[in-house]
């Protein structure tokens, strides 16, 4: 294939594109402290953002990748704060396992009530995704308040989710909300700072539930 410019791209192909993307990841990213089970939400997220500053910064819960492809092989439904997040997803590996993506921001209910109280329809929205889905894992790239306020809800005991995907981008509360995430014990993935945002936590879900897709290609082919 001719692109008629100076620079010839060193290959064409998908597969082989994401598998130089991934080696030259790795030999840049060097020495760090993630484990084998972490490594490839890290990778992903960089490979996704171009960021290894971002990526260094990710913490995990210690129960938090057990906890999130548990969640995916059980069917439980993925809490997207934005349609962006949600139409990033890679809803074939969800919908295998009898999960879903929802997202409320947009839901005629949230907008009303967000317009009559005066708040945020993302706080409106977490709010009505964790009566209705107490195990799910929820995922925030773009509002620190769903954070914000989902951790309100959990602190009392009114939510208690399967795994929180929590990387809020933004300069108002972003930070700030990761930092309060990490004060919880519950499984989390979040990041320092403030950084993040869609792209981030797409990364990081679709590396989860290729984890999950592995893991239980791996314990059929024991069973069988």
């Amino acid at each position: 294939m001719e692109f008629g410019t100076d620079f010839k791209p060193l290959t064409v192909q998908p597969q082989e594109i994401e598998s130089l993307s991934f080696q030259m990841i790795t030999r840049e990213l060097g020495e760090h402290g993630f484990s084998a089970l972490q490594y490839p939400v890290v990778q992903r997220i960089i490979h996704a953002s171009a960021d290894f500053e971002l990526g260094r910064s990710l913490v995990f819960h210690p129960r938090a990748m057990e906890a999130g492809i548990s969640a995916i092989l059980e069917g439980q439904p993925i809490i997207a704060d934005v349609r962006m997040v949600e139409a990033g997803i890679a809803k074939e590996r969800i919908h295998k396992y009898g999960g879903e993506v929802r997202v409320h921001i947009s839901d005629p209910d949230v907008i009303e009530a967000a317009k009559a109280q005066g708040t945020t329809r993302a706080i409106l929205a977490t709010r009505k995704a964790c009566t209705e889905a107490p195990g799910g894992i929820y995922v925030i790239g773009n509002a620190p308040t769903a954070l914000l306020e989902l951790i309100r809800l959990i602190k009392e005991g009114a939510a208690q989710p399967g795994l929180i995907i929590g990387m809020p981008v933004g300069f108002v509360s972003a930070a700030e909300s990761k930092d309060e995430l990490r004060k919880l014990d519950i499984p989390y993935i979040t990041n320092i700072g403030r950084k993040g945002g869609s792209t981030v936590v797409v990364a990081a879900v679709n590396a989860l539930s290729l984890l999950a897709v592995r893991q239980a290609g791996e314990t059929q082919s024991q069973g069988g």
